[in-house]
């Protein structure tokens, strides 16, 4: 058998009928809009039933009587159409994401993103690659996803030019996008619109709750390192031996990771300088107890403008790194051309927009009607009754976040139903919201990779077969299940660590609610 059929070798019988039966059921699920747009409906006639059967709980935090609310009751019908537009304009995450999203588009347009990865991985030495481009994939996730499209073929490209199998490139570019997706050093487009979800679930219980996009911070930066150095030892351990020397034919294309240019170089270093002055900005403005970044009675950092406004620095970030770098390598001549990258960012959204109708009257639905209350504390009764302490039941949500995540590929999709359960639910037996937030985005990232539901799983299979003819789904998920063993065993023992040490995951993010 040569090297290049090894790397089409298949899963076992018995895991390729798994594997097409989590397919099988992927597929014959509806559109996540349409399937919000169910899930409405049913919340509507559930408002009516448990009405009907008068079912009720006492609310632990001051002993009252929650009762469901009838959605088809003249009042109710009356509060669905008063409030189908304020649910939609109001719902956290849309606005935090359409901001954020503005200015990351500049910079994916000016081509400082593409440029940015081509450096780190062209300046790596040869005994750092692997590292390199997990760290890479892992980073790219800043900027939504960029590197599913860039850096995934690279990885391979990469391989290939230094004598490498390019398809063990293409495993470690493609773990660290997709495992690493709830890592980073920096915060992205992902991080705002889960605090946002998390947020609308967590004043189910608390109105006055407020989740910031930088909850998950700490966590997400050792799990940077973490990630990367686990999906390093997974590729050279067990994926490089597995598919042996490549002895295919180069394919076309192989020329794209070439040499900075000088234009391009020029635009880095302006890009680093206008970073590095608003990182002076932000520093001056909070390093002192008076900063006029803090806030502006009691000092503090955590309730402080900058931490409110976070997306707004995120905005500013993507948008003068990329007017600088544009401007510098030519890549922008006009205005034109930065209103045109905004202009495709926001396109890039247009699914999310309709996603996002549908998954706000759900959510807004669902706590009106108490029903949001009324399961989260049953549900909470249940599982205080089973006796779990905080490590068994963040593993087991772990689990279950990743066996959902085999079947419904959007992270935030599946949050925005997750979330208005499970945060109340962990909110009532004292876990903080960041905290349920930041383990349900540990299952959904390990097995992001392996999941046919991924919504750039078909890309990637296309992108193996031009080193391998034969491959297939199985060959991407045979390839890539290691990596999802492993960051999932890892994480756990992470998420071990730190519930023991009792560390907060991000600025003001504690594990349990006071009192």
């Amino acid at each position: 058998m040569t090297n290049q059929d090894r790397a089409s070798v298949q899963p076992n019988n018995l895991l390729s009928r798994f594997l097409g039966a989590i397919e099988r059921v992927g597929n014959a699920l509806p559109h996540p809009a349409a399937l919000f747009a169910l899930f409405a409906f049913i919340i509507v006639v559930l408002s009516w039933l448990l009405s009907l059967l008068e079912i009720s709980a006492i609310n632990p935090k001051d002993g009252s009587l929650v009762q469901p609310i009838n959605l088809l009751s003249r009042s109710g019908l009356h509060w669905i159409l008063e409030n189908t537009v304020d649910n939609y304009t109001g719902f956290a995450p849309l606005g935090v994401v359409l901001v954020a999203l503005l200015g990351i588009g500049v910079a994916e347009k000016s081509g400082l993103i593409g440029t940015g990865l081509r450096m780190l991985v062209h300046a790596a030495p040869r005994r750092l690659l692997t590292f390199v481009i997990v760290l890479a994939g892992v980073m790219s996730n800043m900027a939504s996803d960029v590197g599913y499209v860039l850096l995934v073929p690279m990885g391979a490209l990469i391989f290939l030019s230094v004598g490498r199998h390019p398809i063990a490139g293409l495993a470690a570019a493609f773990a660290g996008v997709s495992g690493g997706f709830s890592a980073n050093l920096l915060l992205g487009t992902i991080d705002p619109l889960l605090a946002g979800l998390t947020q609308e679930a967590a004043r189910i219980i608390d109105p006055e709750y407020t989740v910031t996009p930088a909850c998950n911070y700490y966590f997400m930066v050792v799990s940077t390192f973490v990630i990367a150095l686990v999906g390093t030892w997974v590729t050279e351990k067990i994926i490089v031996p597995r598919l042996g020397d490549y002895y295919g034919e180069v394919p076309a294309g192989a020329d794209e990771l070439r040499e900075l240019t000088g234009p391009e170089k020029k635009g880095l270093v302006w890009a680093s300088v206008v970073s590095l002055a608003l990182l002076g900005i932000v520093f001056a403005g909070l390093m002192p107890a008076d900063g006029f970044l803090r806030h502006h009675e009691s000092g503090s950092v955590l309730h402080s403008p900058f931490m409110h406004g976070i997306v707004t620095f995120i905005f500013l970030g993507g948008l003068l790194a990329g007017l600088a770098y544009g401007l510098a390598a030519g890549t922008f001549r006009s205005e034109t051309d930065v209103v045109q990258g905004m202009k495709e960012g926001m396109e890039s959204l247009a699914l999310f927009l309709v996603l996002v109708f549908f998954a706000a009257q759900f959510v807004a639905y669902f706590k009106y009607t108490n029903l949001g209350l009324i399961l989260a504390i049953n549900g909470a009764e249940l599982l205080k009754a089973s006796g779990l302490g905080p490590i068994p039941l963040m593993l087991a949500f772990i689990l279950l976040s990743a066996g959902i995540n085999l079947c419904m590929g959007s992270a935030s999709a599946k949050w925005a139903f997750m979330a208005p359960v499970f945060v109340p639910m962990f909110m009532l037996l004292g876990y903080t919201p960041e905290l349920v937030q930041g383990v349900y985005r540990i299952g959904d990232s390990s097995t992001n990779m392996i999941s046919p539901m991924m919504s750039f799983f078909a890309l990637i299979v296309a992108f193996v077969q031009r080193y391998d003819a034969k491959a297939g789904m199985g060959t991407v998920i045979a390839t890539m299940l290691p990596y999802s063993i492993a960051f999932t065993l890892v994480w756990m023992v992470m998420l071990v660590i730190w519930l023991l040490a009792g560390m907060p995951l991000g600025p003001g993010a504690g594990l349990y609610l006071n009192g």
